[in-house]
């Protein structure tokens, strides 16, 4: 028995955050457009992302300065967000009864702070009679004739697109779908794909002391990590206590880095929960709240003078006896040890967690293989290829979810 075959002017495949972005700015230029999602539902990445808050953008206006955060890719990606910038994003969501607000390190959420609001609103800018959807529908293959793909099958029906676009994602959090499916159609297809590590992700630690501080964070903290006991990288930031080891936007962000240091030794940090402050100064601060409050235990006064939060790992990393001892009896070798560590508590790092606690994960199509002006494949006429399966670095911070915005619609305005 032959199976069905249906026809459209642009086929999309995935429906997250670019592939929706694709479909709605497709239809709206009078294209016949199906959209094929894998998941029960469209935007299941979406509907988590930003801890649930969805960072949708990163508010620096200045193209310039933005493109900076994308390393490589920068000189690519000009004439891109010259189409569709973070000031169209802005424009975008405040047309569709979403407006953004901005919040440290220029991050925008939706006013709503709800990562399922913004998913609502891409699902409704889809929801046009020019477009068919069909979830619970996965591509089980992609043909190509020649320069062209010919067609693709899902659920034994043949789909043939004027255009495909191909925005399935890359392969950080897999159980929203996200497992590298379009990676592997794409070398299929004849494309180089440039494997992915998961790039910005939590760390994993070996210390005990770490893990009993789950759930607490640090805003204002510097971590050191060294290389064989040699200083490598410093940074000052946000960062999170975790059961397996430390997170939070400092730590996402410098995780690439970590990675490529964990290659060449075994790699420490130090963290300083006094970044600001001398080693002097903060001794007086110490010794002035000893001082007034000398016959009390040493335990029963660090809340004072550490971080809300840390005190029972600054009493877990002190020799046992300082704790019970009354402070007017801290000797002042202790009083110093007290003083390092609240200028460096120690960590060993065992690695980065996976993808399965993975923001971004980098690898995919390089640039050069692309026509970045319209999102199309150089080696296939009428493939379209954006998002996550793009081989671009970029830090947290509405970097990544700004690139499926904007490949989204500039592959929806040229299929």
């Amino acid at each position: 028995m032959e199976k069905e075959r249906l026809s459209f002017d642009v086929v999309v495949v995935g429906g997250g955050a670019s592939g929706m972005m694709a479909a709605g700015t497709a239809a709206r230029r009078g294209k016949k457009v199906l959209l094929l999602e894998k998941n029960k539902k469209l935007g299941e990445k979406l509907s988590i992302s930003g801890g649930g808050r969805c960072n949708i953008t990163n508010a620096e206006y200045d193209t310039r300065a933005l493109l900076k955060h994308y390393g490589d890719a920068e000189p690519y990606l000009h004439s891109l967000f010259a189409r569709f910038g973070v000031k169209e994003t802005f424009s975008f969501f405040e047309t569709q009864g979403l407006p953004l607000v901005v919040q440290a390190r220029k991050r925008a959420f939706p006013h709503t702070e709800s990562a399922p609001d913004v998913k609502r609103v891409m699902e409704a800018y889809c929801t046009h009679p020019n477009i068919t959807i069909k979830t619970n529908t996965p591509v089980e293959e992609i043909a190509k004739t020649g320069d062209r793909v010919s067609h693709l099958v899902a659920k034994k029906v043949v789909y043939t697109g004027t255009s495909i676009v191909l925005a399935t994602g890359g392969m950080s959090h897999p159980e929203t779908g996200s497992t590298g499916d379009g990676f592997a159609w794409l070398r299929a297809l004849g494309h180089t794909v440039e494997s992915p590590t998961p790039s910005i992700v939590p760390l994993a630690v070996k210390d005990t002391w770490v893990k009993s501080l789950a759930g607490t964070s640090l805003s204002f903290m510097k971590i050191t990590f060294f290389v064989d006991g040699k200083r490598a990288l410093s940074k000052v930031g946000k960062i999170l206590f975790t059961h397996f080891g430390v997170s939070g936007p400092l730590i996402l962000n410098l995780a690439k880095n970590v990675g490529d240091l964990l290659h060449t030794g075994e790699v420490t940090a130090m963290i300083d929960m006094y970044p600001d402050t001398e080693f002097d100064v903060l001794e007086r601060k110490v010794i002035a709240t000893f001082d007034a409050n000398k016959n009390k235990l040493f335990k029963n006064i660090v809340k004072d003078f550490v971080p809300e939060g840390m005190s029972h790992a600054v009493l877990m990393l002190l020799p046992v006896h300082i704790g019970d001892t009354k402070v007017h009896s801290v000797s002042k070798e202790d009083r110093k040890k007290i003083i390092h560590l609240l200028k460096g508590m120690p960590l060993t790092i065992e690695g980065l967690m996976g993808y399965d606690r993975a923001v971004v994960a980098d690898g995919g199509v390089p640039l050069d293989d692309i026509n970045t002006k319209t999102m199309g494949s150089k080696k296939l006429k009428n493939l379209f290829i954006t998002g996550d399966l793009l081989h671009i670095n970029r830090p947290s911070g509405g970097f990544s979810l700004q690139l499926c915005w904007t490949t989204g619609y500039v592959a929806g305005e040229n299929a």
